[in-house]
C-alpha cells in the first residue's frame, strides 16, 4: 500500500492499534478510580508484568505517533495533525522514658505548625521546651536550650545519607534521610526530582526526591548519649509522613522499573536509511514505517517476559540494635504474602505507593499497605490518610475518567487509607475522582464524615482556567461526589485554601486577590457565602481565632490584564460575617524580590497564640535604583535577612516587636542584591526571587516563654523578646575539621579555609563532590570537566568537534573571591561553581553566560557569571559568580 505523507496521517489512528477513550458516565467515574485487591504474589507479579508490557507498547506507539507527527528525520512538515489520542508522559527495647531536662524547661513553647491538631508533621527541627532537636550538616543534634543564655550542643550523631526530617516523641527520635539516587541502581522515573521537598505545590510536583529512603530510630532518653535502636532502608523515596501518638505513618513512593534492553525507538539502521532518503513528495509505505516499531515491541515483550520482576517490587531491609547483644539484621520484604496490595483499574504508570506504619517506641515489624499508583499530595486526619494524585487526559495511557463530552481535561484521584494506632496499621478503604488538581495539603480536609477538596482546572493564562469545590462521601468503598461548586473565579487559579469547621476559604489570583468564603454546613448543597477582592494574594491562611484569618502572601501591582507580585504581605481578615468578609489589617514587607520561607512552607510560619506573637523568616529587599520598586523590577538592595517578630491582634493589627539579623545588610546599592553570607565568601543573590521561590536564610523559629530562637540550616540564635537583635547565645554546627558543604564556597583549595571571623586559617578543607544536575552542551565545541578538590588545578583535557585540544588551570587571586582561570587562548572551558554544584559553561565568543540548574537549596535558578579579561598573553580571565537573576 503506497501513500503520500498527508494520506498516511489521516489513517494512522485506526491503523496503529492505539487505545481510544472509553465513554464513561458520571456514575461510573468513581468505580474507574477504585482499587482492586491483588489475590497473591503470583497474581501480583503477573499483573505487574502485563502492565509493563502495556505501558511499553503504548510508549512505542507514542514514538510512532511522534515520528509521523513531527517527521522522521526532521525534514517533514505537516500543516495539520489530527488528534491520535493522548500523548504519554516522557519515558525516561523496654518502654521509653522521656528525657529529663538538665537545666529545666520553658513554661510555654511553640511547636511545629501542623494542619490538624494532634497530627504531627515531620520537620528538620523539633523541640520540647527544654531541648532543641535538629538535623544539621549530616548529623542529628541535641541542644540544651534552657535557659537560653546557656544554650549549647550536648550531643551529635552521624546519620547516613542526607538527614532531612524527624519526629521526636516520648524519648525517641525517628529520622528520615535520603541515600543514593534510585536511578543509579537501574530504575526509571517519569518524574523530575529536585533537591528540595515540594511544599507549596504551585510549580513543583509531589513526587519525592528520587533517592532511597532510610529511617533511623534513636533512643534519646539519655540526651547526652543517644543510642541507635533501629534502621530501615527502603528501595523507594520519602513522600510524606504523619505521627499520631506513638504511631508513625510514612508515604513511600517506589520508582518505575527500567528493564535492561527495553527501548522505545527503533535503532537507526532498522529504518532510518530507507525513510530518511524520502522527500516530502515521495510516496511512503505505511507498513514499512510501522514494521520496525512492531518488531521493537516484539523484542521488548521478550525482555519483559524474561525479566526478574520481583526485584522491582517494594522492599525494605531492617536492622535492630539490641542492648548488650550483637545487632540482628533481618532482611524483610514488604511483599510478605502480598497482603494489602492493590492495583488501579485506570493504569497511570508503574509506581508503587506504600503507606508504612510503625510504632516509634516498639520493635514490631513494619506494616504496609501498597497500591500501584501515582504519588501526590498527602492529607491526614486522626483516622485516615488521603493521597491526591493529579492526572491529565493528554498523559493518560488508559481510558479517561470522564466521558468525551464532559470537557474535563484534568482530574485528581483520591485514595483513602484507614488508620489504626494500636498497633499502628493502615488499610486501603476507598477511592474517588474529582475534576482539577489540588494545590497542596491545605486544599483537602476531612470533617464530620465528609472529605472536602479545592481544585483548579487549567493553567494561566488559559482563559478556561477555573476552580471547583468538591465534597465527597465514603459509600461502600467509593468516595462519591455529593456536593460541588464549579466554575469558581474564571481565568484565575488557586493560591491558597483552608477548611475550618463547616466553612471553607479559597484565595484565587490573576491580578487581584478574591477571598472566597464557602458555606459547607450542608455537604450536599455547598454555596459561596461571600467574596472580597483586594490587590495581591495569600499563599497560606492561618486561623487566628473563630472570627479572623491571619495570612501571608504577596502584594501586587495591577497592570491591567495581569499584575506584578511585589513585597511579602501579612493580612488579617474578619470573617465573622461570612457573607461580608473584610480586610481589617495589612502590612507589606520590602519590595519585589523579598522572600520568606513561610510564604511557601507552613512549617516556617510560627504563630504563638498564647502570647499573640508571629515569627517569620525574612529577607527584605528595598528599592536601590530609581527605576526599581514597581512593575516587574526587583528591589536591588538587601536591607535585612533574619527573623521578624510581630505582635498580632485582631483589633489593632500588626506591631513589629523587633528583628534578629543573620546576614549583614548591604550598605549601599551594589551588585543588585548580592551579598556574602560570611566575610570573604562568594556572593549570593538574595533579591532575585520568584514568588514561589523561598530562599530566606533563616528557615524556622521557636518561642520559649519570653525568648525566641531563630534557626538556619546550621545555626541557632537565641534572643530575649525584650531585646531582639542582641544575641544571648549562638550555636553554629560546624563539621570540623572540614568546612561544611553549605559554606563550600569559602574553600577554594584544600588546606585553606576562611573562618567565620573572616581570617584565613590553615586547616583541612575539602570541597564537596557534586555531580552536575544539568550540563550545558548546547555548544558543540564545549567540553565538560569537574574541579578536583585534591589539587589546585582544574584539569580539562578534551578534544572538541574541531579536533582542538583544551586544558585549563585554576588559581586563587589575592583578592578572594575572584578566581583566575588560565586558559589556552580563545578556547572554551567550564568552571564548576562548587558551592551550588552547577556546571557553568564559558564560550569565548560571549562575555556572560546564563545556565539553568538546581542549587543546593532546591531552587531552579539562572546563574550569571561575569568574565573579565585580565591579560591576553596568556589569556587570564577573572571569573566572578554574581548569583542568580
Amino acid at each position: 500500500m503506497k501513500l503520500k505523507t498527508q494520506q498516511m496521517l489521516s489513517i494512522i489512528a485506526t491503523t496503529a492499534g492505539l487505545s481510544l477513550p472509553l465513554m464513561v458516565d458520571g456514575a461510573e467515574t468513581q468505580t474507574q478510580a477504585a482499587l482492586e485487591a491483588v489475590e497473591n504474589c503470583p497474581t501480583l507479579i503477573a499483573q505487574f508484568r502485563q502492565t509493563a508490557i502495556e505501558e511499553m507498547e503504548k510508549s512505542v506507539d507514542a514514538s510512532l505517533q511522534n515520528a509521523i507527527r513531527w517527521g522522521f528525520c526532521g525534514g517533514y512538515y505537516y500543516d495539520e495533525s489530527p488528534n491520535y489520542g493522548p500523548v504519554p508522559a516522557s519515558v525516561s527495647a523496654g518502654a521509653p522514658v522521656p528525657p529529663t531536662a538538665l537545666g529545666g524547661s520553658a513554661t510555654e513553647y511553640s511547636e511545629t505548625n501542623v494542619q490538624v491538631t494532634g497530627v504531627d508533621e515531620a520537620d528538620f527541627v523539633k523541640n520540647d521546651g527544654a531541648y532543641i532537636y535538629m538535623l544539621a550538616n549530616g548529623k542529628f543534634r541535641i541542644v540544651d536550650a534552657w535557659p537560653p543564655e546557656q544554650a549549647s550542643e550536648i550531643a551529635a550523631v552521624e546519620i547516613e545519607g542526607e538527614p532531612k526530617k524527624l519526629f521526636v516523641h516520648d524519648g525517641r527520635a525517628l529520622i528520615y534521610s535520603s541515600l543514593d539516587r534510585i536511578g543509579q541502581n537501574g530504575s526509571n522515573s517519569s518524574y523530575y526530582h529536585g533537591d528540595s521537598e515540594c511544599t507549596y505545590g504551585y510549580d513543583c510536583e509531589f513526587t519525592g526526591d528520587g533517592r532511597e529512603l532510610k529511617i533511623t530510630v534513636l533512643d534519646i532518653t539519655e540526651v547526652t548519649q543517644p543510642k541507635l535502636l533501629r534502621e530501615s532502608r527502603f528501595s523507594g523515596s520519602y513522600l510524606n509522613s504523619r505521627r499520631i501518638g506513638n504511631a508513625v505513618y510514612s508515604a513511600v513512593i517506589f520508582p518505575e522499573p527500567h528493564i535492561p534492553g527495553v527501548k522505545y525507538w527503533p535503532d537507526d539502521e532498522d529504518w532510518n536509511d530507507t525513510l530518511c532518503s524520502n522527500d516530502a513528495q515521495k510516496q511512503i509505505d505505511f507498513e514499512e514505517i510501522k514494521a520496525p516499531f512492531e518488531a521493537l515491541k516484539t523484542e521488548n515483550r521478550q525482555l519483559i517476559n524474561s525479566a526478574d520482576i520481583t526485584q522491582w517490587l517494594p522492599a525494605v531491609k531492617e536492622v535492630y540494635y539490641i542492648a548488650d547483644a550483637d545487632q540482628t539484621q533481618q532482611p524483610h520484604s514488604l511483599l510478605a504474602n502480598c497482603d494489602n496490595f492493590y492495583r488501579t483499574k485506570q493504569q497511570a504508570g508503574m509506581n508503587f505507593l506504600s503507606i508504612i506504619s510503625m510504632d516509634i517506641n516498639g520493635e514490631s515489624p513494619l506494616q504496609a499497605t501498597t497500591i500501584m499508583g501515582k504519588p501526590g499530595a498527602v492529607y491526614a486526619s486522626h483516622s485516615a490518610l488521603y493521597v491526591a494524585a493529579k492526572h491529565s487526559q493528554r498523559s493518560m495511557r488508559t481510558p479517561w475518567f470522564f466521558s468525551d463530552d464532559s470537557d474535563i481535561e484534568e482530574a485528581s484521584t483520591i485514595h483513602k487509607f484507614k488508620l489504626s494506632n494500636e498497633p499502628p496499621a493502615s488499610q486501603y478503604q476507598s477511592s474517588g475522582v474529582v475534576k482539577g488538581r489540588v494545590l497542596n495539603q491545605f486544599s483537602m480536609d476531612e470533617y464530620d464524615g465528609f472529605f472536602r477538596l479545592a481544585t483548579t482546572t487549567g493553567r494561566l493564562p488559559n482563559p478556561k482556567t477555573h476552580s471547583t469545590i468538591s465534597i465527597l462521601e465514603d459509600k461502600s468503598g467509593e468516595l462519591v461526589v455529593v456536593g460541588e461548586i464549579d466554575n469558581i473565579a474564571p481565568t484565575e487559579d488557586i493560591r491558597s485554601a483552608r477548611f475550618i469547621g463547616d466553612k471553607g476559604y479559597v484565595v484565587t489570583f490573576k491580578k487581584t486577590d478574591p477571598l472566597f468564603v464557602f458555606d459547607l454546613s450542608d455537604p450536599q448543597k455547598p454555596a459561596i457565602a461571600g467574596e472580597l477582592k483586594i490587590p495581591g494574594f495569600s499563599t497560606y491562611m492561618h486561623r487566628l481565632d473563630d472570627d479572623h484569618l491571619l495570612t501571608i502572601g504577596y502584594d501586587a501591582d495591577d497592570q491591567g490584564s495581569f499584575a506584578w507580585f511585589q513585597g511579602i504581605m501579612l493580612q488579617i481578615f474578619d470573617v465573622s460575617d461570612m457573607t461580608n468578609p473584610m480586610l481589617t489589617h495589612k502590612t507589606v514587607i520590602g519590595t519585589r524580590g523579598s522572600t520568606s520561607e513561610a510564604a511557601t512552607n507552613h512549617l516556617a510560619f510560627n504563630y504563638f497564640g498564647s502570647k499573640g506573637l508571629l515569627a517569620i523568616p525574612m529577607t527584605i529587599c528595598e528599592n536601590g535604583q530609581e527605576w526599581s520598586g514597581s512593575g516587574g523590577s526587583y528591589g536591588d538592595l538587601m536591607t535585612f535577612s533574619g527573623l521578624l517578630v510581630y505582635r498580632v491582634n485582631a483589633e489593632t493589627g500588626f506591631e513589629l516587636v523587633g528583628d534578629v539579623p543573620h546576614i549583614a545588610p548591604e550598605a549601599q546599592k551594589t551588585d543588585r542584591g548580592l551579598v556574602s553570607i560570611f566575610p570573604g565568601g562568594n556572593k549570593r543573590n538574595m533579591c532575585g526571587n520568584w514568588w514561589t521561590q523561598s530562599n530566606s536564610y533563616v528557615k524556622r523559629s521557636i518561642f520559649m516563654d519570653d525568648y525566641v530562637f531563630s534557626i538556619t540550616e546550621d545555626t541557632i540564635k537565641a534572643n530575649a523578646l525584650s531585646a531582639l537583635g542582641k544575641d544571648i547565645a549562638v550555636i553554629h554546627f560546624d563539621n570540623e575539621p572540614e568546612c561544611d558543604a553549605f559554606h563550600a564556597d569559602l574553600c577554594p583549595t584544600e588546606g585553606v579555609c576562611l573562618s567565620l571571623n573572616g581570617n584565613w586559617e590553615d586547616k583541612l578543607c575539602r570541597l564537596p563532590s557534586y555531580s552536575p544536575l544539568r550540563s550545558s552542551k548546547s555548544f558543540s565545541d564545549i567540553c565538560t570537566a569537574s574541579y578536583n578538590p585534591d589539587t589546585e588545578t582544574l584539569e580539562m583535557p578534551c578534544v572538541d568537534n574541531r579536533g582542538i585540544q583544551h586544558s585549563a588551570t585554576l588559581s586563587m587571586t589575592e583578592d578572594f573571591p575572584g578566581l583566575q582561570l588560565t586558559l589556552t587562548k580563545s578556547q572554551p572551558t567550564i568552571l564548576k561553581i562548587a558551592s551550588r554544584g552547577c556546571e557553568v559553561s564559558y564560550d569565548p565568543k560571549q562575555d556572560t553566560v546564563r545556565i539553568p540548574c538546581v542549587n543546593r537549596q532546591g531552587s531552579r535558578e539562572i546563574y550569571w557569571i561575569e568574565l573579565k579579561v585580565l591579560n591576553q598573553e596568556p589569556l587570564i580571565v577573572e571569573v566572578t559568580d554574581f548569583g542568580t537573576n
